[in-house]
């Protein structure tokens, strides 16, 4: 069975320390008048590079670097990875190639290159790009760096867990966003080992409810993926992921959420909370927006996963 230590969650928070932000939780009156309980939001979309997703490569590039391992890293996004890629690697001294698939916001795009990263754009979705990703590595001998299959990775998302609880010890329950799992299987080990009563639960979009489908099918499967604002959760899941193991000893239960709720949940972080987030970021708004009786009277603390939204998207939100 696949686990992970919560010792190197600890252990990563004392290495990537200096490199990350601490970031807030924030309390949300009008969430927690909707739910009749308390709301709670952890904002990495005010983390460096605009989402959690520095966390996780500081933790495995720092250890390379350790290491002393080769410098030429390759990697797949559907954004926001990418960023943090890109970031750490100019601050470390590493060299990368970033595959993104068609269709990720300009926004993200705009970013990446400013990092100096080599750029490649390949196929209609995150799983293409990975397959490219793989290929490249393969062929020039270069490190593949998983946005989610990857323990270095994983343990590095799991420290949002620790500030979460050490700023707010009585948590019933804690929405995370989905993709490839990386990020809820951190948070998910970290939240049992310390406050094993604290459910933990997944919020997918819809359009790509993979590790749900995968969970409720006993084995990781292909999904026909739709689209959704919520591009940073859609593709599909690595055959051998770790974090199909781990989502399923760890996490409680999954929230598949339409669309309008997802755009219903961007709309409301900006305009009632003052906040930008993406629509991966605010998905588990989304959920409490869809099944607020499902968590009356509790104390929730939402993970707002990113901020990273093309402009012009959210002005066709605001605009309804």
């Amino acid at each position: 069975m696949v686990s992970l230590d919560p010792r190197l969650i600890y252990e990563a928070r004392r290495r990537i320390g200096s490199w990350i932000w601490r970031t807030p939780l924030r309390h949300s009156r009008g969430l927690s008048r909707l739910i009749g309980g308390e709301a709670w939001l952890k904002l990495e979309n005010q983390q460096v590079t605009g989402s959690f997703k520095p966390r996780g490569v500081a933790n495995k590039l720092l250890r390379l670097k350790a290491e002393a391992m080769p410098r030429e890293l390759v990697t797949a996004s559907s954004g926001n990875h990418a960023l943090a890629l890109g970031y750490l690697s100019r601050m470390l001294g590493f060299k990368a190639i970033v595959v993104v698939p068609h269709g990720t916001p300009r926004v993200k795009i705009d970013a990446i290159r400013s990092f100096g990263v080599e750029l490649r754009i390949h196929g209609s979705e995150y799983m293409e790009a990975e397959e490219e990703a793989k290929r490249i590595a393969s062929e020039e001998n270069r490190i593949f760096i998983s946005p989610y299959n990857d323990v270095d990775v994983i343990a590095g998302h799991g420290t949002i867990a620790l500030e979460l609880l050490e700023d707010q010890p009585h948590i019933d329950v804690v929405l995370v966003p989905v993709g490839g799992g990386g990020l809820i299987s951190g948070i998910a080990v970290a939240i049992k080992a310390l406050s094993p009563k604290t459910r933990v639960i997944g919020v997918q979009p819809s359009a790509s409810p993979v590790m749900y489908e995968s969970l409720k099918r006993g084995r990781i499967v292909e999904l026909e993926i739709g689209e959704s604002i919520a591009e940073s959760l859609l593709g599909g899941i690595e055959a051998d992921s770790i974090t199909f193991e781990i989502c399923r000893r760890y996490v409680d239960d999954f929230i598949v959420v339409e669309e309008d709720y997802v755009r219903e949940a961007v709309r409301w972080m900006l305009l009632k909370e003052r906040q930008v987030a993406e629509g991966g970021g605010a998905i588990g708004v989304a959920a409490l927006l869809a099944e607020p009786d499902r968590f009356r009277g509790k104390r929730v603390a939402v993970v707002i996963s990113g901020g990273n939204i093309d402009s012009e998207l959210l002005l066709r939100l605001l605009r309804g």
